[in-house]
């Protein structure tokens, strides 16, 4: 497989710091990088971005999380191997992702959920580091920037 170009945050110099930045100030507000390695895994399964699911997973490896953690993030909600607190993270960065699959993109009950284990300062976290993984998806994806070429 070979990318369509390079990346465009490469290409265009002036936008790598910013975006880095951006996913620097979402990993500040004290979440476990963990979680926030889930939201970005999750969040890049859902979009199909195959280069940013593979960092995903490498990441959650290094960081030392079980197979059964990282393989099966996919179907938290099934699975026996998340926190609520963790499976209301997801939840959130699912519907936040997926906004225009829902009349109401993110439900009262979505956002009650999350609001009952996080608070703010952690909630924005949450939506950053949900946004610059849907950013990184939407640069990687459409190049088909290859999987494991970081």
């Amino acid at each position: 497989m070979e990318a369509r170009m390079k990346n465009p945050a490469t290409v265009i110099p002036t936008a790598m710091k910013p975006i880095m930045e951006l996913m620097k100030a979402a990993q500040s507000q004290g979440l476990p990088q963990e979680l926030m390695e889930m939201i970005h895994l999750r969040v890049s399964q859902i979009n199909a971005c195959s280069f940013c699911v593979d960092a995903g997973l490498k990441n959650l490896r290094k960081l030392g999380e079980s197979d059964e953690r990282i393989g099966l993030v996919a179907a938290w909600r099934e699975a026996p191997y998340y926190t609520d607190a963790e499976r209301a993270a997801l939840e959130l960065a699912e519907a936040s992702t997926r906004l225009a699959d829902n009349a109401d993109a993110v439900s009262d009950e979505v956002w009650n959920n999350a609001a009952d284990h996080f608070d703010e300062q952690q909630l924005a976290s949450i939506l950053l580091m949900t946004a610059v993984t849907n950013l990184f998806n939407r640069l990687n994806a459409p190049i088909r920037q290859v999987a494991g070429s970081w």
